[in-house]
């Protein structure tokens, strides 16, 4: 059976925000108190920051959120049929929601967007110096997703049953475990492939009860090397060996034995890690000048949507890697997470 040709084969759940993106100096970090390359929840601290930001610097406004960046890459990497990736995430009626909807179609991904109005869309603010960037999200209605009233309503579940592959970024932890566990135990039941990304090192840290309720249902976990790191440390694994963590989160509980979990764990420019069967392996990125990195937001979830799209195709797991590689080298060479009209992948 050829999965390719199956609309709503993939399906993402999270929050969709719009990214702020602005090139800043660290006089602008320091003064918020950000890190390079972390991403964080904005608290009290940061209300101003995001009205400073689009004053004070020229800013690109780009559709994002992890698990539609995902998505988006995902079907691009596909291209035909349209709407083979589904997501869902919750908006507010306003402009940027308008705007969120349009870019979706744009990337003929199947949005479904639970719309209310007691929030506005949630925003990301990408500060970027150099090839860095610090990530500080305002969910506002991203956070307002409900289980109720969007994923139980009958025509919307159909949808997920539809899926064959399903991908939830961590950061949906913070949102809706309900929403997450209902769709990982439907996969898991169903032999279907359901993945998960750590994303940030709070999520470990902060969410790990949330995240250790999920984990037994994940056939993939993904996470870049910080993440990796802090997951180990939150777990007592007692070592900062990445292929030894990579095995030690590979062999915690699982649901359905008839899948082994797979690990991947990317590490920026250096090679991405992925266990296989009782193996570790490490598979070289492709080597980019540094003069041609534009900015690295969104790498990570290009990696995955380009992994994803191989996947829902049912190719072997080292397409899959080379796959995201490809994916993650072409969005680094261009402003926020946007890539060019077609793919040049083979």
């Amino acid at each position: 059976m050829d999965l390719i040709k199956n609309q709503n084969a993939l399906f993402g759940m999270g929050n969709p925000l719009l990214d702020i993106c602005a090139v800043v100096d660290k006089d602008f970090l320091d003064k918020y108190g950000l890190k390079t390359n972390d991403q964080i929840l904005a608290e009290e601290k940061h209300k101003e920051m995001f009205e400073e930001i689009v004053k004070k610097f020229k800013v690109e406004y780009h559709a994002g959120g992890a698990t539609q960046n995902s998505v988006k890459v995902a079907q691009w990497m596909i291209q035909e049929p349209h709407k083979v990736a589904t997501f869902f995430g919750c908006i507010g009626k306003d402009k940027f929601g308008k705007i969120l909807k349009e870019k979706a179609e744009e990337a003929h991904v199947e949005a479904h967007y639970y719309e209310q109005t007691e929030e506005p869309t949630g925003t990301c603010a990408a500060c970027i110096t150099g090839d860095n960037r610090s990530l500080v999200a305002n969910l506002a209605a991203a956070n307002c997703y409900k289980k109720e009233k969007h994923l139980d309503l009958e025509e919307n579940w159909k949808l997920v049953e539809k899926a064959q592959v399903y991908y939830i970024a961590g950061f949906f932890l913070t949102v809706s475990l309900e929403s997450i566990l209902k769709v990982a135990k439907h996969a898991s039941e169903n032999n279907k492939i359901f993945c998960l990304n750590l994303s940030a090192p709070f999520i470990c840290e902060f969410f790990k009860e949330a995240l250790m309720k999920v984990m037994p249902y994940v056939d993939i976990l993904f996470g870049n090397e910080t993440e990796a790191a802090t997951f180990a440390q939150e777990r007592g694994f007692e070592t900062e060996d990445i292929e030894e963590i990579a095995k030690k989160a590979q062999s915690l509980p699982k649901e359905n034995k008839k899948r082994q979990r797979i690990v991947v764990f990317t590490q920026g420019k250096e090679g991405t890690v992925m266990t296989k069967g009782d193996k570790v392996e490490t598979f070289p990125v492709l080597k980019i000048d540094q003069s041609e990195i534009v900015d690295t937001t969104g790498a990570g979830d290009a990696f995955v949507g380009g992994f994803l799209s191989q996947l829902v195709q049912d190719k072997t797991f080292e397409q899959c890697i080379r796959a995201g590689h490809y994916a993650a080298n072409v969005i680094i060479r261009h402003a926020g997470c946007t890539f060019p009209e077609k793919p040049d992948f083979h």
